[in-house]
Parts: structure tokens; C-alpha cells; sequence
């Protein structure tokens, strides 16, 4: 990598750009908390359970004790630049960790010392896997009855796949934990209590401890020789290899995701989060290391650009997340990965073809600011001003433009039909929907074509509480609402042809468009495609082609059995004919949507439901009338598996059937059992319920 000014290397040596990821309630944003607190960063510490947390600014997060939106800040250890993205671990807001794990170095996953490996765990995972983030794991809650360290390492391997490796053990655990073992150092590290500022010494191991240590030790280094050709080699010939050789060769492990090391502690008792700390600055990679991120061209895909991580290249930034601002109007989240952005500069949005004028540029702390003229490759901050750009927009230099992938978003699940309570409150409704959906791209706001209601989607029923909530206090809408329904969608299970043509005959000028299609179902997460496949191009005139894909692209967004979003289809244009004097763009745009539209209803149309993957952990005496219940939703149970006293129960059920799902099971169990569930699939919906939900909805009459 080439830096003409050796201080770029040093500046970004010492950075690191990092989320925390986890299943909701395992530890996030009380180990944000400490580390904000043990880094000088704040002066009290907050806590999520009375609703002080830093990190947690909304209302609604510090009422629920739950993060809602990934929160930004910054802070320093060890002379190194910590900046730091906390995520929400409820599978409602996955949106937010999605986006903040496109623009992060490194992230560590917090689990839940009890628990072990959890449902949205999982997801936040696959998440990390996607975008081959390296992380450092930590086994929270050491402190809690029922905590078990070796567990929560072996469900790592055994329900992540990740191949994990413990660099700390746990001296006592549950009431008794009050420190950890150093595996690489070979020191134990002992906290003389359990308040914010209780100190810690680094001590010789316990008599008890030293067996254990020094066979995690042995299974460290052989984990590590595997990877490192010239670890291997001293370590079979019995050499004693140095704690630098075995913190680089870590390094090296974690960097390039063979290997994720485990530690433990317990944030909310404080113990553990400074050696964590030294943790991310030993393991986590700075900008530096990361393969520089590749863009195309954005007039030309199959042309790459590679957006080199220095400060002297033209600028290349991605806007990952947009925020509302009552101050500020809207601020703009932006990771940059190459060159510098000025405050007061002209940019170009190459996702959209406009420039912008970057404003102000500030680095964040939760909701605080702080103002700065520029964020350089390797930062992590916010623009204000900018007009045209949205999340996974790029930003780059006009004279170099470069369009990095954007980021995907998630398809809601659920709907809510609502309406304003007064006229006056219509225009304030618009504006507050308007803001909303610009900040969160998995929720969605549509009209019905049949009844005319406004309905709003998102990811679950918290997500569109909160998402009401927003509206009532920051937009200040009184809204009625309806219940909550399920999104569903529709696909075809057979190839169809279909011929469109819209023929108009008034005074002057009239209206022709004739369009042939071919449809066919395509495979499972492909999507909808739209091409155009004109054997003969003199049948429909080159100026007709766009309209008429975009006709069938919008006909696809309404389908022919209910009215919902059809999924998984291609679409080929094949052919059609014109007139010379009435043919327009509208004639062939209306007739493109009416030969999808009769092609849909020939192609065999099949609803389709979103299926939730569901863990339920309950006591034993309670299995058989959770499955029973569970049976009688729809639910299907995979697998069933002890932890401690309680039983996992892991079940596939259609999200039609988990409404009031909580309150049905505090119920069965006497309030002893919990449930998580994130959203899996879509799947069939039987021909029989099918059949009772067209009939509700007017499509078929019994």
C-alpha cells in the first residue's frame, strides 16, 4: 500500500473500527457502558436497567431497556482510537446490525455465559459471516447462576460452525467468579470486587487452576501452530514460544477468521471489560488490514475499482444509515474508505447521479456531537446537509466516480393499516412516514390497491410499536391503527405466456401498446428479474422497451391471487407490435403490466408466509403442553435438547400464528418459560388456509 506521508500509517495503526453484536439481553450495552467508562470516555457510568445508558438515548430504548437503533461513539485505550457501533440484539431491528457490520474492521459477539449460543446470535453471525467481519468473542454474565463457560465455547463450534478457542478461563464462576486466567500470558487477573472502580491485580495462577491452564494453554498452541507454519515448527521441536510470537500469530488467526479466541467476565459486575479492551486492540484488525473495499464503475459494472485504504486517493464513502435531526435536519452516517471528505466540499452520490455539498462534518457520541473538517480513510462519522443521499448511497470524488455494493435490506414481515385521527394531522403523518422510512429501510409504507387503507411493514410487531411511537412523540400524529396482519407474499410454481395490449380509441389522438411475456419461476432468495429478451427488435421500437419492462416490473409488485408482492419470478419480454401514430410510452408501460398480469394468473399462483425459526426454553414439566400448543399454531419441532433444568425446544411456526404468542405461553407455564424467534423463510401457505384467507379478503366467495 502506497502512503507518500508516513503519518497516514501511523494514524491508522492505531485505529479501530468495531461493533458489539449479540441475541438481545446477553450484555451489549452494559459492556458498551464499561468500556466507555474504563477509556476516560464518560465520567459516571450508565445503566440499561434504569434507563441511563449512554448508548441507549431514545425514550423508547431507555423505558424497554432495549437497543432500537445502533448508536456511534469513540474512545481511546492503550493509545489506540476506538470507534465503536453498539447494535440492537432484538431480531425486530436487524437492519441495524446489517448496516453497521457493512462499514466495521472487526466486531466482538457478546453471548450469554447461561445461555450460550442463542437464536439471534445466529443471525447477527451469519451477518458478520456475510461480510467476513473478524471478531473476538466474549462470554458474558459469568457472575449469573447457571453460567457455564465451556458450554457457551462448545456451542460456538457446535451451533455456529466457528472454530473457537478459549485465551481466558474463568476463575470461580457464578457468585464465586471474580477473575479470569490469561492463557497467553499464563497470569491470572483477580478484581478485589464488584464496583466500578474496583481495582485488579495480575497475579500468579491458583493451585486449583493451574492443571486446566496449562492444558487450554497446550490446545491454544496447537490450535494456533495449525495455522502458522512457523509456530508449527518451534512448537514441535519444543521451543518456548514468546507472548508477542503467540499475540501475532492470534493476530494473524483472527484477521484472516480461522479462528475466533473466547473470553469471559461479567460487564454489569465489572469484571473483565479492561482486558477485553486490550483484547481488540491486540486482536482486531485497523483499516490497514482489511482488504481494501471494490467498487465498479458506475457506468460500467464489469469495470472493479479498488478503493485503497489512504488518505491521498480520491474520496470513496458509504452512507450506511440516516438520522432525523430536530437540530440538525438530517444527519448522514458515513464510513469512509479512501481519500478525505471536507467539510464545506462538493461530492458526487454516484448511486444517484447528483452532487451534494457536504455541510458539517461531526464524530458522534450516542446522540452528542462533535465538530470536525474532515473524516479521513479509516473514520467513522456524520455529514450534515446532504439532500439526495440515502442509506448505501456512495459518496466519491466527482472527478473519480466509484459505486460500492449497497447494502441489502431485509423484506417486512407484518403490517399495521393506519390512518391519521384528524385531516390536520394528514400533512404531519406524510412528513413523519416520510423521515421514518428514510431512516429505516426495512420498514415500508404502501397504499392498498383494494381497500385504499395506508398500510406500514417492518420486521415485527416491536418494530412498528416503536416505529407508532416515533410518530406520537417526535411528529407529534394521533393515528388509529389497525391489527397487526401478516406480509404475505405470492409466487408461481409453472411457466406461463402472456399478451398485453391496450388499445384506445378517442377523439384525436388514440393509444396503442402491445407486449408478449414469458414468465417462470426462479429458485429460492433470486429475487424478481425483468429482462428483455426481443428475438425480432423491430417489433417493439427501442424508445417503447424501457417503458414497457418497467410496466411489468410494477405489475410484479401486485399480484393476481391477493394483491401481494410477487416473489422469485423472471419475467421475459419476447415480443409484441406498434403503430406509428398512436403508440406511446404510457400505452406500452400499461400494457407491459397487463401481459404479466394475465401471464401471473396462468402460471399456477401460490400465497406464501413468512416462517419464524423459534427456540423455546422451559422447564421440564411443561415440554408436553408447549409442544401442544406449539402443534395446534402450525408449528413444527425440529429438535429438542436439555441445558441445566430446562429443556430447548427448536420449532419452525408461520408468523400468522405467533401473535399473542408471549402471553399464551407465560400462561401455559406459569410464567417460567421464554421464547426468541427470528424470521427464517417463506413457505407455502396450505391449501386449505389459503382458501379462508382469500375468502376474507373478498378474492374468492364461498
Amino acid at each position: 500500500m502506497s502512503f507518500k506521508d508516513p503519518k497516514n500509517i501511523d494514524e491508522l495503526v492505531w485505529t479501530r473500527n468495531i461493533g458489539i453484536m449479540a441475541h438481545i439481553d446477553a450484555g451489549k450495552t452494559t459492556t458498551t457502558e464499561r468500556i466507555l467508562y474504563y477509556t476516560g470516555r464518560n465520567y459516571k457510568v450508565g445503566e440499561v436497567h434504569e434507563g441511563s445508558a449512554t448508548m441507549d438515548w431514545m425514550e423508547q430504548e431507555q423505558e424497554r431497556g432495549i437497543t432500537i437503533t445502533s448508536a456511534a461513539t469513540m474512545c481511546f485505550w492503550n493509545d489506540h482510537r476506538i470507534n465503536i457501533i453498539d447494535t440492537p440484539g432484538h431480531v425486530d431491528f436487524t437492519i441495524e446490525v446489517e448496516r453497521s457490520l457493512r462499514v466495521l474492521d472487526g466486531a466482538i459477539a457478546v453471548f450469554d455465559g447461561v445461555n450460550g449460543v442463542e437464536p439471534q446470535s445466529e443471525t447477527v453471525w451469519r451477518q458478520a459471516d456475510k461480510y467476513k467481519v473478524p471478531r473476538i468473542c466474549l462470554v458474558n454474565k459469568m457472575d449469573r447462576v447457571g453460567a457455564d463457560f465451556d458450554m457457551s465455547v462448545n456451542s460456538l463450534r457446535e451451533k455456529l460452525g466457528a472454530d473457537s478457542i478459549a485465551i481466558q478461563i474463568p476463575i470461580g464462576a457464578e457468585e464465586s467468579f471474580r477473575g479470569v486466567v490469561d492463557l497467553v500470558k499464563m497470569k491470572a487477573i483477580v478484581w478485589d470486587g464488584d464496583s466500578i472502580d474496583a481495582s485488579f491485580e495480575t497475579t500468579e495462577i491458583p493451585d486449583d487452576l493451574k492443571g486446566e491452564a496449562a492444558s487450554r494453554r497446550v490446545e491454544l498452541l496447537e490450535k494456533l501452530a495449525e495455522t502458522n507454519d512457523l509456530l508449527m515448527e518451534k512448537y514441535l521441536e519444543g521451543e518456548n514460544l514468546s507472548e508477542e510470537e503467540i499475540k501475532l500469530a492470534l493476530r494473524e488467526a483472527v484477521l484472516s477468521q480461522t479462528l475466533f479466541p473466547v473470553l469471559c467476565g461479567s460487564a454489569f459486575k465489572n469484571k473483565g471489560v479492561q482486558p477485553l479492551l486490550d483484547a481488540v486492540v491486540d486482536y482486531l484488525p485497523s483499516p490497514l488490514e482489511v482488504p481494501p473495499v471494490v467498487g465498479e464503475a458506475p457506468d460500467d459494472a464489469a469495470k472493479s475499482i479498488k478503493c485503497e485504504t489512504d488518505f491521498e486517493a480520491p474520496v470513496v464513502a458509504l452512507a450506511f444509515k440516516i438520522k432525523s435531526d430536530s437540530f440538525a435536519g438530517t444527519l448522514t452516517y458515513v464510513r469512509v474508505y479512501s481519500g478525505v471528505l471536507v467539510a464545506g466540499k462538493a461530492v458526487l452520490n454516484s448511486s444517484s447521479s447528483r452532487k451534494e455539498r457536504v455541510g458539517k462534518l461531526v464524530k458522534m457520541h450516542a446522540d452528542h456531537r462533535e465538530e470536525v473538517n474532515e473524516l479521513k480513510a479509516g473514520d467513522i462519522g456524520a455529514a450534515i446537509g446532504l439532500k439526495w443521499t440515502t442509506t448505501g448511497h456512495t459518496l466519491c470524488d466527482i472527478k473519480n466516480p466509484v459505486l460500492l455494493e449497497p447494502i441489502g435490506f431485509p423484506e417486512p414481515v407484518i403490517s399495521v393499516a393506519i390512518e391519521a385521527k384528524s385531516t390536520a394531522d394528514q400533512s404531519k403523518l406524510n412528513e413523519g412516514l416520510g423521515k421514518l422510512g428514510q431512516e429505516d429501510p426495512s420498514f415500508t409504507v404502501r397504499e392498498d390497491s383494494e381497500t385504499g387503507q395506508m398500510l406500514i411493514s417492518g420486521m415485527g410487531e416491536l418494530h412498528l410499536e416503536i416505529l407508532l411511537d416515533r410518530l406520537k412523540r417526535e411528529f407529534k400524529v394521533q393515528v388509529n391503527q389497525g391489527k397487526p396482519q401478516v406480509s404475505y407474499r405470492e409466487c408461481i410454481k409453472s411457466s406461463a405466456r402472456g399478451d398485453g395490449k391496450f388499445i384506445r380509441q378517442a377523439s384525436g389522438q388514440g393509444q396503442y401498446g402491445h407486449v408478449v411475456v414469458e414468465i417462470e419461476p426462479q429458485k429460492s432468495g433470486l429475487g424478481n428479474e425483468v429482462v428483455e429478451a426481443l428475438s425480432d427488435e423491430s417489433s417493439i421500437p427501442k424508445e417503447f422497451i424501457a417503458p414497457a419492462l418497467q410496466g411489468m416490473r410494477d405489475a410484479l409488485e401486485n399480484g393476481v391471487l391477493a394483491g401481494y408482492q410477487v416473489m422469485n419470478a423472471k419475467v421475459k419480454l419476447i415480443g409484441g407490435s406498434f403503430n406509428e401514430q398512436d403508440s406511446s410510452e404510457v400505452a406500452f408501460k400499461i400494457a407491459g403490466s397487463m401481459a404479466v398480469k394475465e401471464a401471473l394468473q396462468q402460471a399456477s399462483p401460490q400465497l406464501m408466509e413468512p416462517i419464524a425459526k423459534l427456540e423455546v426454553t422451559t422447564p421440564e414439566e411443561f415440554v408436553g403442553a408447549v409442544i401442544g400448543d406449539l402443534n395446534g399454531r402450525r408449528g413444527k419441532v425440529n429438535s429438542m435438547n436439555s441445558r441445566g433444568n430446562v429443556q430447548i425446544i427448536n420449532a419452525l411456526i408461520p408468523i400468522a400464528e405467533i401473535f399473542g404468542y408471549a402471553t399464551e405461553l407465560r400462561s401455559l407455564t406459569q410464567g417460567r418459560a421464554s421464547f426468541a424467534m427470528e424470521v427464517s423463510h417463506f413457505d407455502e401457505v396450505p391449501s386449505k388456509i389459503q382458501r379462508g384467507i382469500l375468502v376474507k379478503l373478498g378474492r374468492i366467495v364461498e
